[in-house]
């Protein structure tokens, strides 16, 4: 996967998650999620080396509705403010730097921020067809020097198309000043999901999941998850975006306890690990590099999550 969708499917997630389940009240997650050491994989000849690195994240999100009103088709009409932070925290040991890539002689990053805040607006424009306008701005950051190189902003507009109530695809411009000048770039939202007691959900970018309501209160699943970070960087004084992507596959059971409160574990393992740069510049976009990003063997990855919905 060309790492520009990655870097893009990271800044637009967290409004776009939401598209499809308007909230009436205060939402939001608090998640925690766990890498252990894993092997440091050599790109030039993919040798598996004694160097290893951990993951460990926090993350919160909530969105909060400024106003939500039914319209002549009975579909929701919505502004709301939008929030997210996620703060990882990496161990690397036993490196021998002239191992790494060119662009990681000074080592992988220790620390990871991202953080920022949005608004997003949800109306219909006929009975099948909705729009959704959004906006962002945000800090995205190694921690080494926070600057205003660091700092991205994100917008966009997408027509969405609900063809029955299980299915819907959106597309539409998006701007955003990740690779240095402020650009267009395509976005899109899909979504497809059914809801019986043997159901499935297909979400880009998150993923997928297939899982079995035993009862109102239990659900189990097995899923597949797309996540990572973003950081502004700097390689030989140029500013660069580093990211950091992580495929997982995993056992989630989900317990609602009343009305607002849900909890999500997750056991299972990663399937995809790795470290990737790349200049801020318009022609590094569509660009594919000589050799591989720098990754990681498979290993463990345990999750818990906490929801709220009022």
């Amino acid at each position: 996967m060309n790492k520009t969708v990655i870097y893009l499917s990271q800044l637009f997630l967290f409004l776009m998650v939401t598209v499809a389940h308007s909230q009436s009240g205060i939402s939001g997650e608090f998640k925690v999620d766990y890498v252990p050491f894993s092997k440091y994989v050599r790109p030039m000849d993919s040798t598996k080396t004694n160097a290893e690195s951990n993951f460990k994240r926090a993350q919160i999100a909530f969105e909060v509705p400024l106003s939500l009103k039914m319209d002549q088709y009975n579909h929701p009409k919505l502004w709301s403010v939008v929030f997210n932070t996620s703060y990882a925290k990496m161990e690397n040991r036993n490196y021998e730097m002239e191992s790494l890539p060119i662009e990681f002689q000074g080592g992988f990053p220790n620390e990871l921020l991202n953080t920022q805040i949005g608004v997003k607006h949800l109306r219909s424009i006929s009975p099948s067809w909705s729009l959704l306008v959004m906006a962002s701005v945000g800090v995205y950051t190694d921690m080494v020097e926070i600057n205003k190189d660091d700092v991205l902003l994100q917008g966009g507009v997408l027509f969405i198309k609900q063809f029955n109530p299980k299915l819907a695809l959106g597309v539409g411009p998006v701007l955003t000043n990740s690779f240095g000048v402020p650009m267009v770039l395509p976005g899109i939202y899909f979504n497809w999901e059914t809801t019986g007691a043997l159901h499935f959900k297909v979400t880009f970018p998150e993923g997928a999941e297939i899982g079995y309501r035993m009862s109102d209160t239990f659900d189990l699943k097995a899923v597949v998850e797309l996540s990572g970070m973003t950081a502004e960087t700097k390689i030989g004084n140029k500013s660069s975006l580093l990211g950091y992507q992580q495929i997982i596959a995993g056992l989630r059971p989900q317990m609602k306890f009343g009305e607002h409160w849900v909890l999500e574990p997750t056991g299972g393992t990663t399937l995809l690990r790795s470290f990737s740069t790349t200049n801020r510049k318009i022609k590094e976009i569509f660009k594919e590099k000589d050799i591989a990003d720098p990754k990681f063997t498979t290993t463990f990855y345990g999750a818990i999550a906490l929801k709220w919905k009022f």
